[in-house]
């Protein structure tokens, strides 16, 4: 579920902290830091699933707290809980993967119960709300909507719910945009996608050996990039953009089934993102050319660098 361009960021996270690491690098750190990137990225989705779910549940807790007021109106006795029922919302709450996935992350440790109380009051007040509890009867397409509408127009666009997810997590800025794919994804099918393996294996297999082949080829790399900075001195250029080159170039090498045109894309697109405005075009020139004199010296021959 996690798309390739999301596991660049996270191998390039994890290149820059042991870069910028003090001291020895311990054998096998950069796949531990490596892994603790995509841990949080399973503990933010399944954050985020769970504010759904919470103010989907909150319709119960509304009606519970205003029925048990001293002396409640008739409109307080007639609080409507058909949201706590939705279909789709119950699917979520029983599909196994996501019971194990909120036992591990346990994001209701994190919950600010005011803000969700917060979101359910404005969805209370919305026209949407006020249709989808008028209606006689269970209706699938009904039931997801109500969710999305909650999860696309009152929880991302609310800046005090963003602001709370950025304090709690580092890689929203990162992820936020897969993010809304996953979960829009997962309401269409609840129970489709298990929580506890958001990286299939053969992704997993790239993002380790993606990382290994910028560390174990440094040479390689490096010989085929400095020639390319002409008056540039390498140690001024930015940590990053060398970041990038790197594993730019390793893929070139070393990745059989990724075309060298994506590659470069890709890290042009991530230079423009990450690093300096400069950084996208000058990763462009230097990768193009490195890939043009492979050509040309047929050494454009993509093996696996641990066959190599």
């Amino acid at each position: 579920m996690i798309s390739r361009r999301n596991i660049r960021v996270k191998v390039m996270q994890t290149l820059y902290a042991v870069e910028t690491m003090e001291g020895e690098v311990k054998p096998g750190e950069p796949q531990k830091i490596l892994q603790r990137y995509f841990d949080q990225t399973r503990a933010l989705l399944v954050y985020l699933v769970y504010t759904l779910t919470e103010i989907a549940r909150y319709a119960e807790t509304d009606a519970r707290n205003r029925a048990s007021k001293h002396l409640p109106t008739e409109e307080d006795l007639k609080v409507n809980t058909r949201l706590a029922g939705n279909e789709i919302l119950w699917k979520i709450l029983e599909d196994a993967s996501w019971q194990q996935a909120a036992k591990d992350c346990k994001p209701q440790l994190l919950a600010d119960t005011e803000l969700i109380k917060k979101l359910y009051v404005e969805l209370a007040s919305t026209t949407e709300y006020r249709d989808y509890i008028a209606l006689q009867a269970r209706d699938s397409k009904a039931e997801r909507q109500i969710l999305e509408y909650i999860f696309s127009t009152l929880m991302l666009p609310s800046e005090d719910y963003t602001n709370h997810v950025e304090e709690l997590f580092t890689n929203w800025d990162d992820d936020c945009e897969m993010m809304n794919l996953l979960v829009l994804n997962y309401l269409q099918k609840p129970g489709s996608f298990n929580f506890n393996e958001l990286l299939s294996k053969e992704k997993w297999t790239f993002s380790k050996d993606l990382l290994q082949a910028v560390h174990e080829k440094k040479e390689v790399t490096l010989d085929l990039i400095k020639p390319k900075l002409k008056n540039w001195d390498p140690d001024r250029i930015a940590v990053l953009d060398m970041i990038l080159m790197q594993m730019g170039v390793c893929e070139f090498l070393y990745f059989e089934t990724i075309p060298p045109k994506v590659t470069i894309n890709e890290y042009i697109d991530l230079a423009k993102e990450y690093s300096t405005p400069q950084s996208g075009q000058f990763i462009n020139g230097i990768l193009d050319n490195i890939h043009k004199d492979l050509i040309r010296d047929d050494k454009m021959h993509k093996v696996a660098f641990k066959k190599k």
